[in-house]
């Protein structure tokens, strides 16, 4: 029997790496980096920094779309927009919305692709490396948008940062290497406050950076792409160098040789078998983070357009509603998280954040007022800060400790996946039956994610961990 085909979950008191051929170590003792302990404030500001120079695009798409407006790709592609979804006016504010669309759909779909790989990759040469390769792909591509002269380089340099994704990956999986078992979900929960914060910043900045317009002050390199928004680009590349200085000079391997994964699979899709190569457990676990995620990425593309329809807010509004999300997240998945899910277990939490989640959709469905919008977006962000960082955790207890890059690089993956579906199918059924009908569907759509998750075992305990007599708190399931 392939070992690699068997349910970690299904051996009662089996360390996850023995399922995968790995040696057992202790849950309780973390392993040891080549050069000392890599502390998760170097991770956190990692990911803060890429995550500020990512988002900064983001409210500059009505703008992007005015510039590039005579390009003869971008008038290709907005009347095939038109076309699909019988816009009629090429003015309509639907275009804008679908183009920003389409520019975050190209994203995710090349890190669908990419991110397992990028995972595989550092399970076999480690975290460090990737993350360099990495970093400096990305900075290259906000280069390329500084000197982006025509649309289709615009479009080339999205396509290489998604490509470079993989840098989350590498970084989330360095955490599972640093945390034990039973602190995983505090070091998730790391991760998810430095998305919450840097989608915060990132847009302010993009916001403040784009009032620098260099085809002004340097004309003279307008021939070589210079355009209105290569003061933006060169930000977040500046960012991408300070990153890549950072990681280089203080982050020190967490995945020592000996834990390499030295067997390179070789499916070139690793998401069609998962099941057989992972588990069950940890198939399902995927499972629920891409039904999820496409609810609420559908959520977020749709909300700005319920807050503009209902109560007439503009972009400063708006912008507000976000960075109050973006801080909930951080706060909970930063603070709250970390508290709670020793004590409680990861599903346990993941569970209750989706039925919260589910009333948040469910309370902005209702159009009950403002009161009750604010509440509901308020219980939508505790929900997701509650979920995301406990389910990638279930998901890295329930994989062995060789192929950590690999897994939590195909649930990063699923989740690009989610972003590419959730926001076309919210759009479409916003635009063609109102703003109630997505949140109602979202919401139905989640008993889904719900059931699967409540088949999913609690995260199998080493039996070296029941055999210190440790009394402190344990996840649901643990043995004492």
């Amino acid at each position: 029997m392939d070992p690699a085909a068997h349910d970690p979950a299904a051996s009662e008191g089996a360390a996850p790496g023995a399922a995968h051929g790995t040696s057992a170590r202790s849950a309780d003792s973390p392993p040891e980096p080549e050069r000392g302990g890599t502390p998760l404030r170097v991770i956190f500001l990692t990911l803060f920094l890429d995550l500020v120079g990512f988002s900064i695009i983001f409210p500059l798409f009505p703008a992007i779309l005015e510039h590039y407006a005579d390009d003869p790709t971008l008038i290709a592609l907005v009347d095939g927009l038109r076309r699909s979804f019988a816009i009629e006016s090429p003015s309509d504010p639907r275009v804008q919305v679908l183009f920003g669309g389409v520019l975050g759909s190209l994203y995710s779909l090349l890190q669908f692709f990419a991110s397992p790989l990028w995972g595989r990759i550092s399970d076999r040469i480690g975290r460090r490396p990737v993350l360099l390769v990495t970093v400096a792909g990305i900075g290259l591509s906000y280069l390329l948008w500084g000197l982006a002269g025509s649309f289709t380089l615009l479009v080339v340099s999205r396509l290489l940062a998604g490509a470079m994704g993989g840098n989350i990956s590498a970084a989330t999986a360095a955490v599972s290497d640093i945390t034990t078992r039973r602190d995983r979900a505090k070091g998730m929960g790391v991760i998810g406050a430095a998305f919450g914060l840097g989608f915060v910043l990132g847009p302010a900045i993009g916001t403040a950076l784009v009032q620098i317009d260099l085809t002004r002050l340097l004309p003279g390199l307008v021939p070589w792409g210079l355009n209105p928004f290569s003061a933006c680009a060169f930000g977040a590349g500046l960012l991408s160098a300070l990153n890549w200085i950072w990681i280089r000079r203080r982050f020190e391997e967490t995945l020592p040789p000996s834990r390499r994964n030295r067997e390179m699979a070789r499916s070139p899709l690793p998401v069609l078998s998962i099941g057989r190569r992972f588990g069950g457990a940890v198939a399902r676990g995927n499972l629920v983070n891409l039904l999820l995620l496409i609810a609420f990425s559908g959520m977020e593309f749709t909300l700005s357009f319920v807050a503009r329809d209902r109560f007439d807010w503009g972009p400063a509004q708006i912008g507000g509603l976000f960075v109050h999300i973006g801080l909930v997240l951080a706060l909970v998945q930063g603070g709250i998280v970390r508290r709670i899910a020793p004590r409680l277990g990861e599903r346990r939490v993941a569970l209750a954040g989706l039925v919260t989640i589910a009333l948040g959709l469910a309370g902005i469905a209702l159009d009950a007022g403002l009161a009750s919008f604010w509440l509901s977006v308020t219980a939508l962000s505790i929900g997701g800060g509650l979920t995301f960082p406990t389910l990638s955790s279930l998901v890295s207890l329930h994989a062995g400790e060789s192929v950590q890059g690999e897994v939590l690089g195909i649930f990063r993956a699923l989740g690009s996946l989610a972003r590419v579906i959730g926001p076309l199918v919210a759009a479409v059924l916003y635009w063609r039956e109102g703003p109630a009908l997505p949140y109602w569907s979202a919401c139905a759509f989640l008993v889904v994610p719900i059931l699967i998750l409540i088949s999913i075992p609690p995260p199998p305990i080493d039996t070296a961990l029941a055999a210190t007599g440790d009394d402190s708190p344990r996840p649901e399931g643990a043995s004492r």
